[in-house]
């Protein structure tokens, strides 16, 4: 495919930090891609959960399934808009390497624990998982991947102000330019990220009769989608009817993104992806109308979903065996694993905090419950 004069150019590509040799067909992109599909955080993310813990059901989504389907509308959209797909799907499958676990429960625990040492982000440890955390290549440590896949994940959300410390430490190694917005790339796989999140979290709650079809009906673009679909199979089965919308919504979004982007292309009318960087606003971009329909979604889900009783009482739980985890970590760093223990420092420092904070980022849901019962159960084996 011919890319767009402003798409992310493979032969034009900044590099990687540890220089190496090409030695195959593979675009420098798809070898990101690939890199990423082989670490040793994408394959935990299996047992990452999303709002439901991995034991509540086995179709309700992970962290890999939701990245897997980002990644999907990713590649659909850069294709559409003449982008680097390779580029779009890599930043899709590594955009959430860096998530505890137990989803927004796990996060908000590290981030309340690691207050006096800077917060926890994810998507900062997104960054550090993939230049430091794996431990996979003889001659360096991450992954190695390329310029353009780094700036995507450090700043798919726009240019960053006031980044993290480890963001602002890697940056003062290895600039990212953090000042400007990211390429159209990694923009469309932030969009593809709200439009899997938002519709999968809604068939999720379908599925977990958290709510109704005919409540989401009343909902802006959700409503269309649901008559739509009933109009065009009347004698479906009933639980083919909330698929069946979702795809509809999916579909929705991704026209609206392409037509919305069009126009704004057509007004920047940018010749290199550094023109897209420069501009004082993202390209990739929902229409207004789309954007307040996607908006309410996202407060119904709030409310009805993320705040429900049964979800309220599993984050609960969750956040108390991070707690939990970290306090015994951090005031007793005799109880990592050696690797760990290492360099962990003494007890109560903050080098022994951020070593205790990648070790629990690291675990599955799983790994973590498991974790946390060799810890405090005295009738089980540590």
């Amino acid at each position: 495919m011919v890319l767009a004069p402003y798409a992310v150019r493979p032969e034009t590509s900044r590099g990687r930090l540890h220089p190496e040799a090409g030695g195959d067909a593979r675009s420098p992109f798809q070898r990101d891609r690939d890199r990423i599909v082989h670490a040793t955080a994408f394959r935990r993310l299996q047992y990452k959960t999303q709002v439901f813990v991995y034991h509540e059901g086995d179709h309700f989504r992970t962290r890999l399934t939701h990245s897997i389907e980002v990644a999907q509308i990713a590649r659909s959209i850069a294709r559409l808009l003449a982008l680097d797909e390779d580029l779009a799907e890599a930043l899709a499958l590594a955009h959430d390497l860096g998530h505890p676990p137990f989803g927004h429960a796990g996060e908000d625990a590290l981030n309340s624990a690691m207050k006096p040492y800077g917060g926890f982000d994810h998507n900062a440890q997104s960054l550090k998982a993939v230049t430091l955390l794996e431990t996979r290549y003889g001659g360096f440590d991450g992954l190695n991947l390329t310029w353009e896949t780094l700036e995507g994940l450090a700043k798919h959300n726009g240019p960053l102000r006031r980044p993290s410390p480890y963001i602002a430490d890697y940056d003062a190694r290895h600039p990212l330019d953090l000042d400007t917005h990211a390429g159209a790339e990694a923009q469309v796989a932030a969009l593809a990220d709200d439009i899997a999140y938002n519709n999968h979290d809604l068939d999720d709650g379908l599925r977990a009769r958290l709510f109704t079809l005919e409540e989401v009906g009343t909902l802006p673009l959700i409503g269309e989608a649901l008559a739509e679909a009933r109009q065009a199979n009347p004698d479906m089965a009933p639980d083919r009817v909330a698929p069946e919308m979702i795809r509809r919504v999916i579909n929705l979004m991704v026209v609206d993104v392409e037509v919305e982007t069009r126009r704004r292309l057509t007004v920047l009318d940018p010749a290199s992806v550094d023109d897209i960087r420069r501009a004082r606003e993202p390209v990739v971009a929902f229409s207004p109308r789309m954007a307040e329909a996607n908006l309410a979604l996202r407060d119904f889900l709030f409310t009805r979903m993320y705040r429900h009783w049964r979800v309220n009482r599993t984050m609960a739980k969750s956040k108390r065996v991070v707690q939990m985890l970290f306090s015994l970590l951090h005031g007793g760093p005799q109880m990592l694993p050696p690797d760990w223990r290492s360099r962990a420092g003494d007890a109560g420092s903050a080098q022994c905090a951020l070593v205790v904070c990648d070790y629990i980022a690291g675990m599955t849901d799983r790994y973590a419950l498991e974790e946390h019962r060799r810890l405090t159960d005295p009738d089980v084996p540590g």
